[in-house]
């Protein structure tokens, strides 16, 4: 296998153009391979005399992709090294997108071949790179290449900087909601990282306002409510109030789905069975299962009895919602508390559940009203508490300062 060994004072550049040309050629034979060598090379030392890096860049990755199946990892590692290595020679910001975008798109074109690889050589492009701009450009290319490439776990990691990230490139919102759709998709290939997944495809949806082309984000929307649903482990989300989502409830084809989400985070399991009666084709079109929602919604359903401001469910009403045996009763609640909807003690002399805490299903406006409420009260109660703290200290202190007046006059009549 060759091997670039640097064995001369020969620019590193020229040497890589003369590497992979020489190995392009290979097979033409000496009479045809030669004038081609010379040619190429003359085009690369012209090209280093003039400042043009943009043209050698482009000359050089479009050898090095010629001869990519023929040469070991090593081998085509060291070449994409010195070849990234030209953005740093760049004349101009623009220069850099422009070799940025040349570069990474051939590295990108064979994105099953020796997949992890390519996927680190545009790693070390975005940290040889200095321009903003140019590292999302490049970090967009390594997220495709991940998919196609199936090499996603080299890159999963990365997503907890995403809102560090994006500060950095400062992108637009276009920009922004074709990263966080790009990133769901990467996670929406491991069954494992469904919650993950739904967050950033909220966080697109999420980039959409009324004053939007909404019919853009509509198949999303419908994406992310039926991974709502289908998922087990999830209960909570806040999709029902962005207008991406929202605009499905007029949707003559999509209004079904939007009423499930509404069910889903609104209301109790009767709605369901009810909606499931009359939309049963619907359920079996996105691939939900009955028995699955049916479960789900009873825990849903015991967290909206939590919700009362009594903080106390009657074995009987939880027994009469979630439609179950009176002897299922305990067992759905241990449900409820092993997944972490609600904590609370059974008092199974008085048939009465004590709720001492419960997750909401979604955060929107109401919650924060409700949230806000608490924490004036808090404030309140708090206030109230120091009032009383230092009304103490001042008797306290007029009890002592009395107590020493005494003691000096009773000391004055001594003497």
């Amino acid at each position: 296998m060759t091997t670039i060994v640097p064995t001369s004072e020969e620019d590193p550049f020229l040497a890589v153009v003369r590497f992979t040309s020489q190995l392009a050629w290979a097979d033409a034979g000496p009479e045809a391979a030669e004038p081609e060598i010379i040619r190429l090379c003359r085009e690369a030392e012209e090209s280093i005399v003039a400042g043009k890096w943009l043209e050698l860049a482009s000359l050089m990755v479009t050898s090095a992709e010629l001869v990519s199946s023929k040469i070991s990892e090593k081998d085509l590692e060291c070449t994409y090294t010195i070849i990234c290595s030209l953005v740093k020679n760049a004349n101009s910001a623009e220069d850099v997108l422009e070799m940025v975008k040349a570069i990474s798109s051939k590295v990108f074109q064979q994105p099953s071949d020796k997949a992890s690889l390519r996927l680190k050589i545009l790693f070390n492009l975005y940290n040889l790179v200095d321009h903003p701009y140019a590292r999302f450009q490049v970090y967009m290319k390594a997220l495709t290449l991940a998919v196609e490439g199936k090499v996603a776990e080299y890159i999963v990691p990365s997503f907890e900087k995403i809102d560090s990230f994006l500060k950095e490139w400062s992108v637009d919102t276009k920009d922004q909601r074709q990263l966080f759709l790009a990133i769901a998709n990467v996670l929406r290939e491991n069954k494992s990282l469904v919650k993950e997944s739904l967050k950033f495809l909220t966080k697109y949806l999420a980039t959409f306002s009324n004053e939007d082309a909404l019919d853009e984000a509509k198949e999303e929307a419908v994406r992310a409510i039926i991974e709502f649903v289908k998922a087990s482990s999830i209960f909570q989300c806040d999709l029902l109030d962005l207008p991406a989502v929202a605009q499905l409830e007029k949707d003559a084809k999509y209004a079904p789905v939007y009423q499930l989400l509404k069910i889903f985070l609104t209301q109790r399991l009767n709605a369901y069975m009810e909606f499931q009666a009359a939309n049963a084709e619907c359920l079996q079109t996105y691939g939900l299962v009955d028995e699955e929602c049916v479960t789900k919604m009873r825990l849903l359903s015991l967290v909206d009895l939590a919700s009362d401001e009594s903080g106390k469910i009657p074995y009987t009403s939880i027994k009469d919602t979630l439609q179950v045996k009176e002897e299922e009763v305990e067992l759905w609640i241990v449900k409820a508390i092993t997944a972490k909807l609600i904590d609370c003690k059974m008092d199974q002399m008085n048939q009465v559940v004590i709720v001492s805490r419960y997750s909401e299903r979604e955060f929107g406006s109401k919650q924060w009203q409700s949230l806000r409420t608490k924490l004036a009260t808090w404030r309140d109660n708090i206030g109230n508490v120091i009032s009383t703290i230092e009304s103490n200290k001042v008797t306290e202190e007029g009890s002592q300062a009395s107590s020493a007046s005494a003691a000096t006059i009773q000391g004055l009549g001594v003497r």
